[in-house]
């Protein structure tokens, strides 16, 4: 069951992404020119997607994934590639149409808007959640792995926010924003602590993690696996 916390943070993200940020992300995730800082972002965003790729099976064919938090699609286009039944699904309407406006027509993606947590997804192989969870509190982030983890056979893959004096210093300075051209905050956690509150995973375990820092990008990939 999902949280009070979640739900108004799920809606808060909705506005920011459809409204706000839309056209900032239409742009950072195209070959648009953008600024010095935007650069670092992309670049980063590009070596993260390499990470959670490269932790999935290189032929996909006959397997799900769901895209949890797909945004333009760039992560689902790649698994498809792969040969994945993939199910991409963001809260945004303007960013998944966005992401089905740039689908070549070769591939399929089924690109949904809604919640990554409805269970009417049905069952994946894989789940990919990328800087989808980087803005709920650690609690409401381990609680929608868990549900996700219900509906997995093999693997989650996903990002958290690492708790570094660099992202908190950054974090401080986002604050300064007039509230209306501020994205919402992210929340900070530290490996261990998140570690630790994953070891209540029924059946599950946390795997690898890798940590990419590249300018103002700075996020940490975790994969869930099951045990044994």
């Amino acid at each position: 069951m999902e949280t009070v916390s979640y739900i108004e943070r799920r809606g808060q993200l909705e506005t920011y992404f459809d409204r706000t940020a839309a056209d900032a992300w239409s742009r950072l995730t195209s070959d648009a020119p953008v600024s010095r800082i935007r650069a670092t972002v992309r670049e980063g965003r590009d070596r993260m997607r390499g990470t959670l790729l490269s932790w999935l099976p290189d032929d996909m064919r006959g397997m799900r994934l769901l895209d949890a938090g797909c945004g333009t699609g760039m992560l689902a286009l790649e698994a498809a590639k792969r040969g994945a039944e993939v199910t991409a699904i963001d809260l945004s309407p303007t960013l998944v149409g966005l992401a089905r406006d740039r689908l070549p027509g070769n591939l399929k993606v089924d690109f949904r808007v809604g919640d990554m947590l409805d269970p009417a997804l049905g069952r994946f192989d894989h789940i990919v959640s990328m800087d989808s969870l980087i803005h709920y509190k650690a609690a409401d982030m381990v609680r929608a792995l868990e549900l996700l983890t219900d509906r997995t056979g093999s693997s989650v893959v996903f990002t958290f926010a690492p708790s570094t004096k660099a992202l908190m210093v950054m974090h401080a300075v986002g604050k300064l924003f007039p509230r209306g051209n501020r994205a919402p905050a992210i929340e900070p956690v530290r490996e261990a602590s998140l570690r630790h509150l994953l070891t209540g995973l029924d059946g599950w375990k946390a795997s690898r993690s890798e940590r990419i820092a590249c300018g103002f990008y700075t996020s940490q990939a975790l994969e869930l696996v099951p045990h044994g």
